[in-house]
């Protein structure tokens, strides 16, 4: 069932899009890339594929899904490491069968997260592609190799690997420590793993901004794409740091919420007057940049345009946001200059919404300060509610999310905000109907890292609307 109350929304005014050597507000060149030819003029930056293996399942459909019903997937967490904790939930990947995405031999050389992040990845491959669940060979993509990126985009990388191996060592001495560790892991195994699972030539690197990865590499990818160093760029964010020392050291610095395993899923509570924290999942997700040009030209299913994207930092505490929110509303202002787009643009915020107490409190200040009187207007959603909190993987997990709620017409439901503490209008109950032609998605992290980026109905798809 939906909430029918719906949203207005006014024409999209947009400029073309920004001429090379554009800067947005932070003042980030994009980085060069193999090519095999020179920068062309600025491009349009569309999403052609998406891929998901969450807590909330393991597709993008399964994701939205349970996004759009209100179905939280968090859990008291299942293994004999969590026992003595002082918190014992969170969101774990369920049902998931590596070797029905991986060779056996592959699969088991890889840990967990990186499993996950190839089956995004495939699946985003596979969409993009109109292959219906089957990854095409190298030789059969349609991108030019040098002009075809991978971007991994992590907080912390292969954490359960590296954690394994030291009990491994602990264990057994040095011969017990696996060998893939040295080549896969690294916060940038994945993006090695995945340039050559798809024969691409262009750069593959990793992208770390703690919990605000995810959304950075949708930025980057968007750079590269949109002056030209890349045609198609794949991001992926993987995490997995539910284990017993991450799920410690952020229970010390009392950034969970506890004790709710006897109740899990009221635990997340974005924007509520009785959250007290987040709590961490794990999973990997994928989105397919591509140039919009190349998209049609192909005859792509195009589902939504990347149109801006903006990133800050701080510089005021290791962990606490500014009280202000002045990083989060220098991204959001940046990501809506970098596409031409007022405030009065902006249909829907997927806000970040940790349900930590002073996290939402600076967010909800930033969002007052960017979006004006138009915030208490604005329909805002934290679908870490029924998530978690993906760390570096959020980012592209809710950018799945954003992308879906464009092209389905519907804001998923915030869960737990049963007493809202901010004057913003935050979607509860239900999943809300509304005629969306952009919506805005935040990403903010421990060490100051602010990023966001705005999806945006591409012009053929308001030109087929009318």
């Amino acid at each position: 069932m939906t909430d029918e109350k719906a949203v207005t929304r006014s024409p999209v005014t947009r400029s073309p899009a920004p001429a090379e050597g554009h800067a947005t507000a932070e003042g980030h060149a994009p980085a060069q890339t193999p090519a095999t030819q020179a920068p062309a003029a600025a491009r349009r930056v569309v999403v052609t594929g998406l891929g998901a293996i969450t807590p909330s399942g393991n597709s993008a459909d399964a994701l939205w899904e349970a996004a759009r019903d209100g179905r939280s997937a968090i859990r008291v967490l299942e293994g004999d490491q969590f026992s003595d904790l002082p918190v014992r939930i969170g969101g774990q990947v369920r049902d998931f069968d590596p070797e029905a995405h991986l060779p056996r031999a592959l699969a088991r050389r890889l840990s967990p997260v990186q499993q996950w992040a190839i089956a995004a990845a495939d699946q985003a491959i596979a969409q993009a592609t109109r292959r219906s669940g089957t990854v095409p060979a190298p030789e059969d993509l349609p991108w030019d190799p040098p002009r075809l990126v991978v971007l991994a985009a992590t907080g912390s990388g292969p954490v359960d690997a590296m954690q394994a191996a030291t009990r491994a060592y602990d264990a057994g001495g040095p011969r017990s420590v696996p060998l893939t560790l040295a080549i896969y892991g690294a916060p940038d195994g994945a993006a090695a793993l995945l340039s050559h699972r798809y024969g691409a030539l262009g750069t593959s690197h990793g992208v770390s901004a703690t919990c605000a990865s995810g959304a950075v590499g949708l930025g980057d990818g968007l750079r590269l794409i949109r002056h030209g160093y890349a045609d198609a760029v794949l991001v992926v964010g993987m995490e997995d740091c539910l284990g017993a020392v991450n799920l410690s050291s952020n229970a010390n610095l009392r950034a969970l919420a506890a004790g709710f395993e006897d109740d899990p899923a009221s635990a997340s509570r974005p924007f509520d007057r009785d959250r007290s924290g987040f709590v961490m999942s794990q999973g990997a997700a994928a989105i397919l940049l591509e140039a919009e040009d190349t998209a049609y030209d192909r005859d792509a299913e195009v589902l939504a345009e990347l149109a801006g994207f903006g990133a800050s930092s701080d510089a005021h505490h290791p962990t606490a946001p500014h009280p202000e929110g002045r990083g989060a509303a220098l991204s959001m202002r940046a990501c809506l200059a970098d596409a031409c787009l007022g405030p009065d643009a902006v249909d829907h915020v997927n806000a970040h919404g940790t349900g930590t107490p002073a996290g939402d409190a600076a967010e909800a200040t930033a969002l007052s300060d960017v979006l004006g009187p138009r915030a208490r207007e604005v329909p805002v959603t934290a679908t870490k509610s029924t998530t978690g909190h993906l760390l570096g993987a959020a980012g592209v997990v809710e950018g799945i999310l954003a992308i879906r709620s464009l092209t389905n017409g519907l804001i998923p439901p915030t869960l737990n905000a049963d007493d809202p503490e901010f004057d913003l209008d935050v979607v509860r109950g239900e999943a809300r109907r509304a005629d969306l032609g952009t919506v805005l998605s935040t990403s903010f992290g421990f060490g100051g890292h602010n990023a966001a980026v705005v999806f945006a109905r591409t012009q053929r798809h308001e030109e087929e609307s009318r």
